[in-house]
């Protein structure tokens, strides 16, 4: 058991902390779009593009990467043309420069691109459909970011995965062996040449990013007004940095970020408090290795009911992960850590998610400061209890319970938000 357990625990890691450019929607519409013209052998003189509504309100705000400011789907599928790198895949925007704007929105004026809201019952869906001469390509990602599972030309298919969208957790690796209790023991006997090339990667690149959003020249400079107005204080700086990183990337920061639940706003929550704290303790780069893995499973772990979009704002998972990577920076025992994880999600178990945009930053410092309450509330013995609300004795059942109000509570409310956001 221990062994499939490790197995499959560093599996998931390596599987979820890549690195993106950029707000991973319009980056996988960028990577489909990408994909089409390079089987297509060139930019499609018609684009047919389908999308669930998940989609659209993650791509309506954020600014893509390397397109000199430019928004939404159809800048997306105009970069993906325009960078013909499908290799490279959440990153095919970082080999754009200056001089691919003007094609960038040459494309976009000279290329038919029209937008189909997707009808199929599916919380993650992309389809182009790229006409050029007498040949099409269509190009289906479903699920996740970078899943694509069809590629078709002519009518020939020349790629099928067999993907099963119906069954639940259809990822390369099941999630749902992930529970509380292994994530802890993994934590505590992963070997560290095992882990220390993505973590030190993720540490990296998304202290970088912070560092840049602090100088405020982006969005709305959420991270730096938390410093100016309120001071470098490790809680302070722990809902900062994250929030500076946001404001980069929703900013359009052609810095990548290394994500966590297919979200770089989630890989800088989960990870950025801990490494602030980690700075603060004085502790050693393997505890603060451990603690990371620690933070992105229970993370990956509050998602994997929830899946990959819905009307649940993914920083409150991302800052309870962050929480629990807190706590073990500080020794905390695996019933502390439990505690930790029931408490924050008994602050901010309901915010919604209204789509990527600069706002976001906010929401993350919000979610953090909920889940430094659930840690503190922890180190000083003082815990809600089970029955409150939606808490359960149990800290796993506790997650199911939020996952279900996600998946299936919700669903009316990311209905109604993407009405609102596309009749505004």
């Amino acid at each position: 058991m221990n062994d499939f357990v490790y197995k499959t625990y560093l599996q998931i890691l390596k599987e979820e902390l890549v690195p993106a450019m950029g707000c991973t929607e319009p980056i996988s519409i960028a990577y489909a779009a990408s994909k089409v013209c390079d089987v297509l052998g060139g930019i499609p003189e018609k684009t047919r593009i389908e999308v669930c509504g998940n989609i659209i309100k993650n791509v309506k705000s954020v600014v893509v990467p390397n397109t000199g400011g430019l928004r939404g789907i159809k800048a997306a599928v105009a970069a993906g043309y325009v960078s013909k790198r499908p290799d490279l895949s959440l990153e095919v925007l970082s080999v754009l420069k200056y001089p691919d704007i003007a094609e960038i929105k040459k494309c976009m004026t000279d290329t038919e691109i029209t937008i189909i809201p997707s009808k199929k019952p599916y919380k993650f869906y992309i389809e182009i459909d790229g006409y050029r001469n007498d040949s099409y390509v269509k190009v289906i990602i479903i699920d996740y970011h970078t899943n694509i599972v069809l590629v078709e030309r002519n009518q020939e298919i020349l790629f099928k995965s067999g993907y099963d969208v119906e069954e639940e957790n259809a990822y390369a690796t099941d999630r749902r062996a992930l529970t509380i209790d292994k994530i802890f023991w993994f934590a505590n006997n992963v070997k560290i040449a095992d882990v220390e090339e993505i973590i030190d990667r993720q540490i990296e690149y998304n202290s970088k990013i912070a560092k840049i959003g602090l100088e405020g020249k982006y969005s709305s400079a959420v991270g730096k007004t938390l410093i100016d107005l309120y001071g470098n204080d490790v809680k302070i700086r722990a809902k900062a940095y994250p929030a500076a990183g946001s404001d980069a990337r929703m900013g359009g920061c052609d810095l990548p970020v290394v994500i966590v639940s297919g979200s770089g706003n989630q890989g800088m929550t989960t990870s950025l408090p801990v490494i602030e704290y980690a700075k603060e303790l004085g502790v050693s780069h393997e505890k603060l290795i451990r603690a990371l893995v620690l933070a992105n499973l229970v993370t990956i772990d509050e998602k994997k009911e929830i899946g990959r979009l819905s009307a649940f704002c993914g920083a409150v998972s991302a800052a309870c992960g962050a929480a629990a990577g807190i706590c073990y920076l500080f020794d905390g025992s695996y019933e502390e850590i439990c505690s930790t994880i029931k408490n924050s999600l008994g602050i901010t178990s309901g915010m919604v998610c209204d789509g990527a945009k600069a706002s976001c930053a906010a929401k993350i410092s919000a979610a953090v400061d909920a889940g430094l309450l659930g840690f503190y509330l922890t180190k000083n013995n003082h815990n809600f209890k089970a029955g409150d609300g939606i808490l359960a004795s149990d800290v796993d059942d506790t997650i199911n319970n939020v996952g279900t109000i996600a998946r299936e509570g919700m669903q009316t409310t990311d209905e109604k938000i993407l009405k609102i956001m596309v009749e505004d």
